[in-house]
């Protein structure tokens, strides 16, 4: 069993590989032509409806990317789920929830420890207070959620493009700046399938879209969170007498976090990246005494069972306007089509 660093060492490793076709992409390519044949017979069997696609009596909308590795698909989810309870939907969302060391289905509650149900998913319930399932398979979760909250109107799924066992309305495609690398199939390049292929919305979350699509603003918060839910500002962290600050990440690209917490002007004394959905298990205060350690939200969730007084400092993210205005568009001919009460009758206003 190899180490976080080790973790780390390799993950940077096949990163540089996949931006360009050089010599370690070339020797598994091979591999790759394997990876696609597989996929493609995958895909062929529920064309042929060997294997069966189910689905679920209201909208499922989908949230994924054909990149192996984090792009943003979390911030995404959470943006649209308060997109939509501002437009007075009840929303569920469904994850597999990487990294969990259970294998059942069930729901994410506040109190859920994060070994249990994921750090992604814990972190959607703590910033939208929605519905969220859990499952190996998202069709199971989508069906335990129905049943437990049968007046859902929409659910929509944290990644599993590649998930055909479960019937999907919607489907967006998110990207960052590696766009797709350089195009191969896993393990020689980033893409867990071919790409271009077919969906109905491409968001970019980075600063240097590589093609067409729709694109995000990403900031930080200018004020860091407490475990207790209380705040404190960044510049009180920049104050003369205040401890040195010690960046942790355990993302897909931890030194965007580290470029962003400097873009804010924080000095940092020392930075730790760490693999991404990094357990913070052996994570001991005691090393970092006489720091104060800051994080992003998703590490928090973990990282605050283990330091109390460790400090969150949360990403804004903002699709521009014309994506939520082509979003929506695309949902009330969905919600049209439902058997149920328009959405004007119920709350009052509609999507438009």
């Amino acid at each position: 069993m190899i180490g976080a660093a080790q973790q780390s060492a390799l993950q940077r490793v096949l990163t540089g590989a996949w931006t360009h076709r050089g010599a370690l992409a070339w020797l598994l390519w091979p591999v790759a032509l394997m990876f696609g044949a597989l996929a493609a017979l995958r895909r062929g069997l529920y064309r042929v409806g060997w294997c069966r696609t189910g689905r679920v009596p209201v909208p499922v909308i989908v949230v994924g990317n054909v990149v192996a590795g984090g792009s943003g698909k979390t911030p995404v989810v959470i943006a649209l789920v308060r997109h939509l309870q501002s437009a007075g939907l009840r929303v569920g969302v469904i994850s597999r929830g990487y990294g969990r060391r259970t294998r059942d289905c069930r729901e994410v509650l506040s109190s859920s420890p994060i070994s249990e149900v994921g750090d992604e998913p814990a972190l959607i319930k703590r910033n939208t207070s929605a519905a969220v399932f859990v499952a190996p398979r998202r069709l199971a979760a989508a069906r335990s959620l129905l049943r437990l909250y049968p007046d859902t109107d929409v659910i929509v799924c944290d990644d599993g493009l590649q998930h055909l066992g479960l019937g999907r309305d919607l489907e967006i495609c998110v990207f960052d700046d590696r766009g797709i690398g350089n195009g191969f199939l896993l393990p020689a390049g980033p893409l867990r399938e071919p790409w271009p292929r077919a969906v109905d919305l491409v968001l970019h979350t980075g600063v240097r879209p590589a093609f067409a699509g729709f694109s995000a603003q990403r900031t930080l918060a200018r004020q860091a969170q407490r475990a207790d839910g209380s705040q404190v500002a960044l510049t009180d962290l920049m104050r003369a007498g205040s401890k040195p600050l010690l960046a942790v990440a355990a993302i897909a690209k931890p030194d965007d976090f580290f470029a962003m917490l400097r873009a804010q002007g924080l000095k940092l004394a020392g930075t730790m990246a760490l693999p991404d959905h990094f357990s913070f298990a052996a994570w001991s205060p005691d090393d970092y005494r006489g720091h104060t350690v800051i994080c992003t939200e998703k590490d928090a969730v973990k990282l605050w069972h283990k330091q109390p007084d460790a400090l969150a400092i949360p990403l804004l993210f903002t699709p521009e306007p014309a994506f939520l205005t082509k979003f929506d568009s695309l949902l009330s001919v969905l919600l049209a089509a439902q058997p149920k009460p328009t959405l004007s009758s119920r709350h009052g206003h509609t999507i438009t």
